[in-house]
Formats: structure tokens, C-alpha cells, sequence
């Protein structure tokens, strides 16, 4: 078949290597403008468009799909289908019947649960202990089309949201892949989503990664994992100034602290819950590179009864 790919970041870019690896034509890729990023913030192609050039693919990257001319512009392409994954910008109604099978999605959930943007951040920060992905046909509704194929995978008790993803990300694209090979052959039979089990995904703001240590160290834990590595977990140190978290460790024969309350030693440094101590992982003051807790405690000097998370 004829393919239009559409797709942005790194977790897009394997499913992007099996279509291009597969019978099927890829025609053109459609990703997201060149943004900016790292530390120097200069101007750089997202991962999906910088390998389909390396592949000599033609690459759209219109602002938005509403721009005048898209439309005949997706048209004159002779598409059988869109096959997408994390392009990162709504397709108008008016476009979706352009392909002559329309649009389809590899979602990283089994829909309906985790519409929207962050279902495998939501999974882990909702302590889910299975997830999986879902290909379905993409429709004016959020993630409400039938369901072509899906695969399940277990989350892991230390996963964080881009470990779960990158491993999705992979399985994933067989799925899709093999979803399409259903549509070439006429064998596709997708499914209606039941009514029932529906959950939304919304994007995680910076607000919605900041560490309320008043709840339990489990929800703790699954929230700082669950933000990594976007978008960040955080806090605020007994100063006031932002200090960024990567993963947690347990401690549940430490319960004597309060939430928020800091106790470092030359080997740990422990963090009171609303449940019992969890031990800081890696760390990262403003401006700073990461580091282990202790390296931070050091020269931090927190005195008994400082906290976390306090506003000043």
C-alpha cells in the first residue's frame, strides 16, 4: 500500500523503520516544524523527519493541518492509508477520509483506558501492572475509533514512563505493521471500543510533576516514575529553590519522619511520606547536572527538621 507517515519524536521513529523496511511505499512522512532543544536551544528537525530525509522520503511539516492547501496537497499523494504514530497535532475532520482506508493510530494503551495524550504516564503514576498498545482507526473523537489489534505488557515494578514507552514503542510497530498488512489483504475486521472502561490521559503539566510528599511513599514513587523523563518530577528544597528527582526507593522501616523531612547520611539521603521514608535517587539542583543525593546533601547541608516541599 501507500503510505503517509505521520509522526515526531524518538518513540515514533521504529515504527517508521518497519514501514520502511516492509512491502508497503512509503510516499511521504508528515512531522512536526523544526523546534527548538538542548542546552544551546538552535532550531533541529524532529527524530522521525531527520531519519526519513536520511532515507531521501519527502517530509511535511506544515504548522497545522488546517493550512490552506494541505488538503490537495495530501490528495495528490494517492494515499491508501496514514498510518500514525505521536505525530503531536490534531488531523481536522475534513482530512480523514483523504487516504482511501483514512487515518490509523498506534495508541500505547488498551482502549478505551488512557485516551489522550500521556497514557503511559498515567498507567504508571495509576500503579497499573498491565498496559499495552491498541491500532485503531483514527475519527473525530478522542481515541474513540474501533480497534484493529492490540498487545498487552506488563509494567514493570521499577519502570518509568520512558522505559515502559521505549519498549512499547518497539513492540508497537510490528502491531501496526501488521495491522496494515490486514488492510492490504482485506482481512481487517476492527472492533468497536466498549463503553465501558473508559479513562482519559490528558497531558502531564510541570504543575502535575511536583511531589506532594504528604501522600503515601507509594504514590510517590509511582509519580516520580511515572514522570520521567518528561515531564520531570520536583520539589523544593528547605531554601525554596526547585530541585529535580529521579527515581525513589522504599524505605518502609523508616517511619519516623515527617512528610517532606529530610534526614542525610554520608550513604543515603531519606524523605518523610504520608505513609513511611522513601531514599533519593539522582538529583539535580537548578542549573545543575544530575547527581546522587548524598553528592547534594553535602554541600546543601540540610539541618534536622528541614523539608521539602515547602514554599516559602
Amino acid at each position: 500500500m501507500r503510505l503517509l507517515f505521520a509522526g515526531t519524536p524518538d518513540v515514533a521513529v521504529p515504527t517508521l523503520r518497519a514501514l520502511l523496511d516492509s512491502e508497503h511505499e512509503v510516499a511521504a512522512v508528515l512531522s512536526r516544524p523544526d523546534a527548538r532543544r538542548g542546552r544551546g536551544r538552535s532550531l533541529a528537525a524532529s527524530p522521525v523527519a531527520e531519519l526519513a530525509r536520511s532515507e531521501g522520503i519527502t517530509v511535511l511539516t506544515p504548522r497545522s493541518l488546517r493550512d490552506e492547501g494541505i488538503a490537495e496537497q495530501l490528495a495528490a499523494l494517492d494515499l491508501d492509508v496514514a498510518p500514525v504514530v505521536a505525530y503531536g497535532g490534531l488531523v481536522p475532520p475534513e482530512l480523514l477520509d483523504v487516504p482511501r482506508h483514512g487515518w490509523v493510530n498506534l495508541h500505547f494503551s488498551l482502549l478505551p483506558a488512557w485516551r489522550g495524550a500521556a497514557p503511559v504516564q498515567r498507567a504508571v503514576i495509576a500503579g497499573d501492572e498491565v498496559t499495552g498498545a491498541s491500532v485503531f482507526q483514527l475519527e473525530a473523537g478522542l481515541d474513540t475509533g474501533p480497534v484493529y489489534a492490540t498487545l498487552t505488557e506488563t509494567v514493570r515494578p521499577r519502570d518509568t514512563a520512558g522505559d515502559l514507552l521505549a519498549r512499547l514503542a518497539e513492540s508497537g510497530a510490528g502491531l501496526l505493521l501488521a495491522a496494515l498488512d490486514t488492510l492490504a489483504d482485506g482481512s481487517a475486521r476492527p472492533e468497536p471500543q466498549p463503553a465501558e472502561g473508559v479513562s482519559l490521559a490528558p497531558k502531564l503539566e510541570v504543575d502535575d510533576a511536583r511531589v506532594r510528599w504528604a501522600d503515601p511513599a507509594l504514590a510517590v514513587d509511582r509519580l516520580i516514575r511515572g514522570c520521567t523523563p518528561a515531564p520531570g518530577a520536583w520539589t523544593t528544597t528547605p531554601t525554596g529553590a526547585r530541585l529535580k528527582l529521579r527515581a525513589v526507593s522504599p524505605r518502609p522501616d523508616v517511619d519516623d519522619l515527617g512528610p517532606g523531612e529530610l534526614r542525610a547520611s554520608k550513604h543515603e539521603v531519606l524523605v518523610g511520606t504520608g505513609s513511611h521514608a522513601v531514599a533519593l535517587g539522582e538529583v539535580a539542583p537548578a542549573g545543575r547536572s544530575w547527581m546522587p543525593a548524598e553528592a547534594w546533601a553535602r554541600g546543601a547541608h540540610p539541618a534536622a527538621g528541614d523539608r521539602l516541599g515547602v514554599d516559602r
